[in-house]
């Protein structure tokens, strides 16, 4: 008999797509949605881009969950260009919580760094679990990128919760 392990990476919006930056009813359901998710699938790893939304709930309930994951930084100090200081802070909370922390390119901020990270995470999963909206942007892509890949992609709906 052999098994098998499960890694999911994740996708989604930042905040400001689902309730905005403050804690709102709409959170709590992509939270309850995600957790759910990761009881039904059972993944014996995950991994996670921090970002903040989507990405840092996720990882929040993988501790939770006690499913160890890997934090993959664009860049390290991606936490430096958010506004609130509480966040930055939650960010280095949760880093230290991740199994493994993977740094994927030197230096500072760039739009090909996060799509390198996007990318990345794909690539190292089995199972993408996504929080999309159907809007244009990063998650999107990350989508548009999964499917190219031949990723399985296990969809949540904000818009349906």
């Amino acid at each position: 008999m052999t098994s098998t392990s499960l890694t999911v990476s994740f996708a989604g919006h930042r905040p400001d797509k689902l309730g905005g930056y403050r804690p709102s009813s709409l959170q709590d359901k992509v939270r309850a949605a995600l957790r759910d998710a990761l009881t039904t699938l059972k993944p014996d790893y995950a991994i996670s881009g921090m970002a903040q939304g989507v990405d840092q709930w996720a990882a929040e309930i993988c501790v939770e969950l006690e499913i160890p994951f890997t934090a993959a930084l664009p860049f390290r100090g991606q936490e430096r260009l958010w506004r609130s200081k509480a966040a930055r802070a939650y960010y280095h909370v949760l880093l230290q919580k991740a199994a493994r922390v993977e740094v994927l390119s030197p230096g500072g901020y760039s739009l090909l760094k996060m799509t390198y990270r996007t990318c990345w995470m794909v690539d190292h999963c089995d199972l993408l679990v996504a929080v999309w909206d159907g809007s244009r942007g990063g998650t999107a892509n990350c989508l548009l990128y999964a499917a190219e890949q031949k990723r399985k992609v296990h969809m949540i709906d904000p818009r349906k919760l």
